[in-house]
Parts: structure tokens; sequence; C-alpha cells
């Protein structure tokens, strides 16, 4: 029978017997989950027998009191009894209490263990500390290491960490390995502060160096990028080569030249160079400089894009012939639509075959016209100088010609500058203190955005000093370039004298577009700096300005991209809502997408009610964050997200959805995502919708250039698969691609975005041989979308003729007499009633004929052709749906794999979502020396057979040294001319 009162143990608790009061007590512990509300009438009674010192068993009523609480909801009281309950406190009792209160320990016991850690004052009780160290050893006894190991990061126990990874590693050095790993991972993803992320990595590489027999360099160099250690990487490099692993070299160093900054790999480069230790005259030493010298990455990378494009010119063309080229803002959309189909390809014959339409381009739309070349050459770092020669100062063109192949020279040295960071100094050099005039100040606006492109992250002082220099000018054109070109040389370095020196002037300055630049320019030095991006971020959002406070929403996104820090969220959401400015509430909720690139599921749940504001300004920035979260990703949840603002009332807002839809979808086909052809056919529709407006029309052309990028071939990476790194240069990228609001050049850097999906295999002489690898997927999920056919334009109608009543009568008559008289002669014209009776054959059923070839009946059926071709592609459609729709979702619960792989041959298109499916083929020659699965970048190979003939695949480097010429420039009309 249940005890229904607590009374009768109560009443014991005010005997003075000590035996009475252990057995109330233990009586009252059996029962206080079922009676807690009436015991706790008597809490002040079991809080003075705890106080008693007299009383033996205080931690009884400790234990009996933190229940009570436990049930009341108060969580606080009820750690803080149960800690004083000491042995009572059961840590193995299965029970709801025990296992929120020892959550609840391990919260506070973190908290208060990162305090310490961090040097600041925190009292940690033992009790609280054992209960910590017997969850941990539970798990290890459990063996469930890695929620061992997350409660230990959470706490900052290096030694914890230290201890169960050392102990696994001497038991089974795989799994050890694995456990490092998983660290690495979370140290990206769940560590939050800098400074114990740096000495958690730190304790990593002493463990990774110290592994015997299960060194894994890759590892290594992972945590090298992550740290920025230039002493590490040389001394690793050093170590690779006394061992003969030289394949491991090469591939640790085209991992740093694809994930690291320009700083660090210049500073390998530097050390190795003046180390008398390293012989760079030996073949090994000069080819790993040679792969740290970004020269064989960009080869090989615009190769596989020239040797693949897949663009549909189509697309282009009718983009070009609809919109009227004299308007700069319809010329400037193609311009950058091109730029994108054809980055990285080295193929600007489109700008060769439209030469009228380019000569309508002028001033600016002809300084973003030839600043195109650079998008297009993009990487082709050996013939890109030579390429722009004829456009750079010097040459008899205009200058905003002048200024754009400035800024095209930087972008074709996009984080490889060194070869031209000194001519691009040089010009600022020499024309900085003479800004003001306007043809110097176009050249010098892009000298500064092209020196900051190709010495970004350098965090080299004299071109930082050249550029204030041209910045204290004053000017507004060159001053915007120069404060924004700081800000990318700078790139999270947090250098508290250039932030400071940054925002002073911002303070100081009149011109609106001088203030936007250095914004801008702040938010890219504070990188990644997080917590130590604090102050600036204040003091920003702090402003009367509503240009800073916009600089200060940026910096939030910069220095928390990719941790989805709840603070940082929670701060942009108010601005989001808050702000007077519509610039700054639209700055905050586009920031929200720079946070949750890794943590991308939550964005548009995040931003889902913020997509319906009644201000269009947040509808906007609410697209464009979902393009830049779920960039790459084709994400439903976002694509839903953003249905609705295409159709949105407002022209920026339809522009800011159907930019984001493209960068969200691209490289998808109908296969993978079957709402890619209503997006393709909804920017091509907006296009030629003669009643929409012109900024809808241009995010409509740009959308198309960025859905089918790099001749389809590239995709918006912003993480590095093989390092677990960010990928900067993309988040740059994004991040000054959306500052191309208020000004149309900045469009050009979205090409930073763009990564190569390729599969690049290279021999140990950095070659790239040709062999296959399997498939095993079916080829339609990844296969290139089609190409539009071009239909025949339908005529326009031609406009009858006004006939009078009596000629019309006559002309009956006429008719009717040559018909009786032709019945009469026998002369009826059968051939006629044939051919009648071939065209209403052809329209149910197309067949080859000869009438089909014959002029006079394809003129007689021209009206009908286009009528026809919207059948039969309407009834192929419906076709293709009945067919495929079955075995589609069949092949998708199988994850769509195939036991039966078809073959791809090096430098082929794979797609991040194909990676799974590609394998080398078994016992084949060449085996890749990264053993892990998973593609990106260039693989590094070991060949089997070295004495066989193998065939190689020339690169474009190779090419255009043996065989191709130089191309011949071309000329904008009015070139000649000065400028007004």
């Amino acid at each position: 029978m249940a005890l229904v009162s607590a009374a009768p143990y109560l009443a014991l608790l005010s005997e003075q017997d000590p035996s009475l009061k252990l057995y109330a007590l233990s009586s009252l512990n059996e029962v206080v989950d079922q009676l807690w509300a009436e015991i706790a009438n008597n809490l002040q009674e079991l809080e003075d027998l705890y106080e008693d010192p007299l009383f033996e068993k205080r931690s009884l009523a400790a234990l009996v009191i933190s229940k009570v609480y436990y049930n009341l909801g108060d969580y606080d009281a009820s750690v803080k009894y149960g800690l004083r309950a000491e042995n009572d406190f059961d840590f193995e009792e299965k029970s709801q209490y025990i296992e929120t209160i020892v959550s609840q320990c391990i919260n506070i016991y973190s908290k208060l263990s990162q305090k310490k850690y961090l040097g600041e004052e925190a009292k940690i009780s033992p009790q609280l500390t054992l209960i910590f160290e017997k969850m941990v050893a539970k798990c290890v006894a459990a063996n469930d290491l890695k929620l061992a190991l997350g409660i230990a990061l959470e706490s900052f126990r290096l030694d914890i960490i230290k201890d169960i990874i050392t102990r696994e590693t001497i038991r089974d050095g795989e799994y050890g390995l694995a456990l490092i790993n998983y660290v690495l991972v979370c140290a990206n993803s769940v560590v939050s502060n800098g400074v114990f992320r740096v000495d958690l990595l730190n304790t990593l590489i002493d463990l990774l160096l110290s592994l015997k027999g299960h060194q894994d360099f890759f590892t290594v160099f992972k945590i090298i990028i992550q740290l920025g250690d230039s002493n590490l990487a040389v001394q690793v490099f050093k170590q690779l080569i006394a061992k003969d692993e030289k394949l491991i070299a090469y591939q640790g160093a085209f991992d740093l030249v694809s994930s690291a900054s320009q700083e660090l790999v210049e500073s390998v480069v530097n050390k190795l160079t003046a180390d008398e230790s390293f012989d760079n005259t030996l073949p090994v030493q000069a080819r790993l400089l040679h792969v740290l010298s970004g020269v064989p990455t960009c080869d090989l990378d615009i190769t596989f894009l020239f040797k693949n494009k897949n663009i549909d010119l189509t697309i282009l063309n009718k983009t070009k012939n609809l919109l009227e080229g004299r308007n700069s803002i319809f010329h400037s959309a193609v311009t950058f639509a091109n730029a994108y189909f054809h980055m990285g390809t080295t193929d600007d014959s489109f700008f060769r075959r439209n030469l009228e339409w380019l000569g309508k381009a002028t001033n600016w739309s002809k300084f973003s016209a030839t600043a195109a070349l650079g998008v297009i050459h993009k990487g082709n770092l050996s013939q890109g100088r030579n390429i722009l020669k004829p456009y750079l100062p010097g040459s008899n063109g205009a200058s905003h010609t002048k200024g754009g192949s400035l800024f095209a020279l930087g972008l074709i040295f996009a984080g490889h500058g060194r070869e031209t960071i000194d001519y691009l100094k040089l010009f600022i050099d020499d024309h900085g203190n003479a800004a003001g005039s306007h043809d110097t100040d176009v050249m010098l606006h892009g000298a500064c955005l092209g020196s900051g492109v190709a010495g970004m992250a350098t965090n080299s002082e004299s071109l930082y000093e050249a550029l204030k220099v041209v910045l204290y000018s004053d000017s507004a054109v060159s001053g915007q370039a120069a404060g924004l070109a700081m800000g990318l040389v700078m790139l999270g370095s947090g250098n508290e004298e250039a932030v400071n020196d940054m925002f002073t002037y911002a303070q100081e300055t009149q011109h609106e577009n001088i203030i936007r630049g250095l914004a801008i320019g702040i938010a890219l030095l504070n990188y990644g700096q997080e917590d130590k991006a604090l102050p600036i971020i204040d003091k920003l959002l702090d402003q009367e300005s509503p240009i800073l406070r916009y600089g200060g929403a940026f910096t939030i996104a910069l220095a928390y991209a990719g941790t989805g820090n709840n603070g940082a969220i929670k701060k942009l959401l108010h601005f989001a809502v808050s702000d007077p400015s519509d610039d700054v509430r639209r700055a905050s909720v586009m920031s929200l997408g720079f946070l949750l690139v890794r943590d991308y599921h939550a964005a548009p749940q995040i931003v889902d009610l913020l997509s319906q504001s009644h201000n269009p300004h947040v509808r906007y920035g609410t697209a464009m964050a979902l393009g830049i979260s779920c960039a790459g990703r084709a994400l439903p949840a976002a694509i839903e997200v953003l249905e609705p603002l295409t159709k949105d009332a407002v022209d920026f807002v339809r522009q800011g959805a159907l930019q984001a839809s493209a960068m969200i979808l691209i490289q998808q086909n109908e296969n993978l995502y079957p709402k890619v052809k209503e997006f393709t056919s909804l920017y091509a529709d907006t296009v030629k919708n003669k009643h929409e407006d012109a900024l809808a029309k241009f995010g409509a052309a740009t959308a198309q250039g960025i859905i089918d990028a790099g001749g389809r071939n590239v995709t918006i990476n912003l993480e590095n698969a093989n390092t677990n790194t960010l990928n900067v240069k993309a988040i740059v990228g994004l991040a000054v691609f959306v500052q191309s609001w208020y000004w149309f050049p900045l469009a050009h850097f979205l090409s930073l975005s763009f990564a190569p999906t390729a599969i690049i295999g290279i021999k140990e002489d950095l070659k790239a041989p040709q062999f296959e690898l399997n498939v095993h997927s079916s080829p339609e999920y990844f296969q290139y979308p089609p190409k539009i056919e071009e239909a025949k334009e339908k005529q326009p109608d031609k406009v009858a003729k006004a006939v009078l009543s009596t000629t019309a009568k006559a002309r009956a008559r006429a008719k009717k007499q040559q018909a009786k008289k032709e019945e009469e002669d026998g002369k009826a014209d059968d051939m006629d009633v044939d051919e009648d009776k071939s065209v209403r054959k052809e329209d149910a059923k197309p067949v080859k004929t000869e009438e089909k070839k014959d002029e006079k009946a394809a003129d007689k059926k021209e009206d009908k052709s286009d009528e026809k071709a919207e059948n039969k592609e309407g009834k192929k459609e419906d076709k293709d749906e009945k067919e495929e729709d079955q075995p589609i979702a069949n092949e998708q619960v199988a994850i769509r794999y195939s036991k039966t792989p078809y073959k791809i041959s090096n430098l082929s298109r794979v797609l991040p979502a194909q990676v799974n499916y590609v394998l080398f083929i078994k016992d084949d020659r060449f085996v890749p020396i990264r053993r892990h699965r998973g593609f990106g970048g260039i693989i590094v190979l070991n060949d089997t057979k070295p004495n066989e003939k193998v065939e190689i695949i020339k690169t474009v480097r190779q090419l255009n040294m043996t065989e191709a010429p130089l191309p011949e420039p071309f000329t904008l009309s009015g070139e000649d001319l000065e400028e007004d």
C-alpha cells in the first residue's frame, strides 16, 4: 500500500534521538519523488538539520533537500545541496534526478574551468571536480571516448584530452589517429575560444609527431594551416624530404596553396629558401618550391576549365540581344554574366565576336568590361600580363580601360600575387599623390582594387602604406578602392594600428564612398578574429553614421564567419529589426549567412520570418543570406523560402532572390534537383519580359552567369574539404560581391568564390597522366544540364492590307472562273492536295521527306513551325516525366549507387555530391598518396610502374609555350579618343 503522507517522518525530525532523525531522513529520501510537495513545507527544518554540526548524516539531509529543490524546478539550489551530499549522491543511480543534476554540474564545472584556464578568478569545489572526473571516467570505462573528449573540450581540460588520446594510441595507433581527427573537427566546430583552440591544436601537433608507425602528415598540414605556423611547416617539409617521403611533401604543399593564406605560403617559401640545410638546387627541393609558388595549381585548374568548358552561348547571346547595350546597367549585366560563364577558361572569344556591342560600353561599364578579362583569365599566371599589355597604362586606351586592366591584373593573380604586386605598387607609388584628376583617379581605383586582390592576406606593410597615401589624398573615387584594398591586404590580421587608422579617417572624411570602402576594409581586417574584434564592433555599431554601423554588421559577419556564434546572431537579429537605417538592417540580415556557413541547415529556419518582413531591404538581405550560407548546397528548404521572393513586388528583392537561387543551385541538373529547369526558365523569362524592371533583369542576367559559371565546371565552395577549414578566398569574394549593389565593378569579386570541381591527379614530376577511374552511379545524375536549342524565332504577323469590297468581289469572281476552267480542262492540281496531306502528316508525326528539303514547302510551313515545336517539346516533356519519374525515385532510395561503374578520365568534372561514388581502380598503376576517400584540389599519385610509358595531358601553360600564339588585342570603339 502506497504511502499518502510524509507527516509521520517529518514529525520524527523534531525528535532528540539522532537515530530517529536518521530513520526519518532515510524514509523521506525514498518517498521524496512522490511526496516532495508536502516535504517542501518543512524545507527550513531540513536545512537546519543540515547546518547542525553535531548531526553525523548531514550529507543525507543535503540529498533530500537537493531532491526537493529539483522537483520544485530550482536546479541551482538542487546542485548546491547535491554537491554537499558527498558520498550519498549516488553517481551510478539510474534516475532522471541524477542525470539532470550531473548534467547541471558538468555545465557549471565547464564554465568555471574555462574561466580558470583563461586566468580569470574562479573557485571550483572539490565535489564539483569529483563529479566531473567521475563522469569522464564512466565514459572511458564504457568505451564512449568521443563523449569523454567532448566533455573535456567543453571544460578546456587539455590534460584529459592528452591522456585519453595517448592511452588509445599506445593500444591502437589507428584508433588514436581517428580520435585526433575527431578532436580536430571539434576544434573548428565546437571550440569558440581562440586562445584554447591554439593550445589545443599545438597539443594535437605534439601528439601527431610523437606517433610511431602511424604518423599522419596530412593531418599535420591541416593543423599548420589553421595555426598559420610557417616554422612548423618548414620543419615538417625538411623531415619529409629527409625520410624520402617526397610525394607526401608535394601533397602537403598543394594543400597549403589551396587552403592557407598567401602570407603563410610566402613565409614558408622565404624560410625554406633562406635555410642553408635546404638545398633548393636539388630536384626534390626545387620541385617543392615550384609547387609552393602556386603555378602548378593554377595551371592545372585552368587546364581543367579550358578542356571541359561546356558553355551554352545561346543563353548569353540571347541575353545580350534582349538587353540594350547602350544602357550601362544592361551592358554591365552581360559583362558580368560573360565573365562568370567563362571564368578561368581563358576563352575571351565572346568579346572578340561582339566588338560592336563592346564598343557601346562607356565610362565605368568600360572599366568593368576590361576587368572581366581578369575573371576570364583568372589563374593564367604565365600569360596574364601579356594578355593585358595592350590595355595597361602606357597604351593608347582610355583611362577607364587602363583602370579596368589594372584591376584585371589583380584578379588574374588573386592569391598568387608575388609576380604582379610590385608592378601595381609601383603604379600606386608613382600616382598616389596625384590623385584628384579624373583620369588618374580612375586608374588608381583599378590599381588599388587589383593590388588588394593580388596582395590579399599578405599583411604587406609597404603595400598598406602605399594605399594609405591614396586614401589620405581624399579623392572619392580612388579613396574608396584604397580603403577596401587596405582591408584585403591586411585580411584577418586584426592589426590594431591599422584598424585605428582606418576608423579615425572614416570619421574625418566627408566622402561617403571613402567611408564605405573603409567600413568594409575594417570588416575584412577582422576576418576570423571572433571575440578579439568586439571592441571595434561595438565602436562601429555605436556610430551615428549608418555607413559605419553597416560596416559593424559586416565586421560581425567576417569576425565570426562559420562559427554560428549565438551572441553574434542575437546582435545581428537585434539590428535587423530595430536599426533606423534600411542599409544597416539589410546588412545585418545578410551577415547571418556568413555566420551560418557551417550550420547552413539552420539558415532557412532562422531567416524564414524575416523573408516576410514589410521592409523590402530585409527581404533582400534574407535572399542573399540564404545564397551565402547555402551556396552550392541545393538545399530545398532554402529554395522554398526564396521562391516567393522571386515574385516579390519590389525589383531589387527579385534581383537578390534570382542571384541567390543561382548561387544555391550552381552545378545542379534536373535529375539531382528538378527545380533547376524552373529557375533557368525564370531567368530567361525575366530577361525577355519587356515590362520587367532593370534591376530584376540585371539579377536574372547575372544569375545565368552564376549558375553556369566556369563553363559549368565550378561551384561555390565555402569549406576546404581536405583541410576542414573555411575557404577564406571564397568568403571574402562573397563579402565584397554583395557590396556591388552600390558599386557594380565589385561584382567581379564573386570569381574568388568559384572553385573547380575536378579530379586532377599528378605524378611525381608534377605532370598529369592519362588514366581512368570508376564511378559507381548512374551517369544522368551528374551530367551537364542540356543546352538550350535555338528555336526559330516566330516571325511577326504581317499587317493585313485594307481591301475594298469591290476589289474582293472582283477577285472572288476571277478565282471562281479560273477553277471552273481548270475543272473543264481536267487540270486540277493533285500535287497541291498531296502536299497538304504531307503537311498534316508531319503535324502528327515528324518524318524526313523530300518536301522538307523543298524551300517552297518550308515557306508554307513556316507560320506553323513555332506551334509545332512547342507541341513536340510538350509531348517530349510529358513522355520524359512518365519514363523517368519512377526509376529516379527508386534510384534515389538506393542512394544513386550503381554496382556497374562507368569510367571517367583524369582531369574530369567530379561534383561534390559525386565524390563518394568515385573510386580509383583496384590494382591500377596510379594510387593516391592520400589514403582516405574524398577529392578536391590536386591529388598526388604514386606511380607503381614508373618505367612504363604513359600519355601526359598537356596543360594550358605548355600549349601556350609550344603551340598557341598570343591572341590579338581587341579595341573598343573610341579608345583613342580622350574621355570627357
